[in-house]
């Protein structure tokens, strides 16, 4: 390309070259460019000094810490420790033999957070072997904070033959009830106690059928369940032949009791069950029942209040000592059920066969 040359403006010589303000900026932006790589170079020599003086710093910081810690333990371990300005001074060197004992157990529970569980062990493949009580250590710190957690944990990583019954996991199914430190509830719903200077102790519902370890055999439950018929019974359709309604009043009525999740921590804490299980039916089988007779859209509460008083033992064997409201995981209160039934049968009675019925019971007496 043929340029005019701008040395001067009276110049009339021609050549083909670059014009002169091209090479200048070309020049510039070289220089930039070399500029800029001195300084990355330059902050990478800095940053390199920085990193090992930081390395330095960090390795000393590391080898007094070893060498304190060096120094704690060993006292621990050999039962007693060396204090210089402490000589001449015994009762201030056991006071500091007694400090190091005591911070070397906070930092060995500290690094070591297990807690014991008991649990109860029984196996039908060895039936001449007594029931015993298994201990197992967990680390809380990696285990989730229900005794459920505790147990799957255990089956899972320790010792897979343990038997229980679970599902939900949120206190809907009632499958994981156990006895856990005394009192009857669901694994899934109690808390770990973070007490870890005593066991907690983990055993089926008491005055139950051991199938194995934490399994029960509930038949009987759930047929006294099945005998008060848990469904809806009615002598007429429906007014608009699709379904029975309700008010917002005779709906309330059915809370607290339709929360029942059959897991009978109600009906084996309680002792009248204990005593009669094949005759009362039990906290639990009772409250369910007073919820359909309680309910607007059934039909058929006179003949659920005569099936369950045909025999007495069924309904009055109840003597109210509320066991099964104290261990209730639902926070229900059965016992309160039962009383309304009693009074409801009591008061569709004529008073003279009241007490004739009294009369008759203080005779047998």
């Amino acid at each position: 390309m043929q340029t005019r040359c701008l040395h001067s403006t009276n110049c009339g010589y021609t050549s083909i070259h670059r014009p002169a303000t091209a090479t200048a900026i070309a020049e510039k932006n070289a220089a930039i460019r070399e500029r800029k790589r001195e300084e990355r170079e330059s902050e990478r020599r800095s940053f390199r000094k920085k990193m090992s003086k930081m390395s330095w710093i960090k390795d000393g910081y590391k080898k007094a810490s070893d060498a304190v810690l060096r120094k704690i333990e060993n006292p621990i371990k050999s039962g007693g420790g060396h204090f210089p300005t402490l000589e001449g001074h015994p009762a201030a060197q056991r006071h500091a033999e007694q400090v190091l004992e005591t911070h070397g157990a906070l930092r060995e529970k500290m690094n070591n957070l297990k807690k014991e569980f008991k649990i109860y062990r029984w196996s039908p493949d060895h039936p001449h072997q007594k029931p015993f009580l298994q201990s197992y250590f967990v680390d809380l710190s990696k285990c989730g904070p229900m005794v459920l957690d505790v147990l799957q944990k255990i089956k899972g990583e320790e010792d897979s033959s343990l038997s229980y019954r679970r599902s939900c996991r949120e206190g809907i199914c009632g499958s994981c009830a156990m006895n856990i430190d005394g009192k009857n509830t669901v694994a899934c719903l109690k808390p770990i106690d973070a007490d870890t200077c005593k066991p907690t102790v983990i055993t089926p519902l008491p005055h139950m059928y051991v199938i194995k370890d934490l399994v029960v055999d509930l038949t009987n439950f759930y047929q006294q369940y099945k005998s008060i018929e848990p469904w809806l019974k009615t002598k007429k359709p429906p007014p608009d032949g699709r379904e029975y309604r309700q008010s917002k009043g005779e709906r309330k009525r059915l809370d607290g009791l339709y929360e029942c999740i059959l897991c009978a921590c109600c009906s084996t804490s309680c002792p009248s069950y204990w005593w009669n299980p094949e005759q009362f039916h039990g906290p639990a089988a009772l409250l369910h029942a007073y919820r359909w007779i309680t309910d607007s859209r059934d039909d058929f509460t006179e003949e659920r209040l005569q099936a369950l008083t045909e025999d007495r033992t069924r309904l009055y064997r109840c003597r109210t000592i509320k066991n099964c409201t104290a261990n209730c995981p639902k926070s229900l209160n059965p016992a309160n059920a039962i009383n309304k039934m009693k009074t409801k049968h009591l008061l569709s009675q004529p008073v003279e066969k009241t007490e004739d019925q009294d009369r008759r019971a203080f005779g047998e007496s």
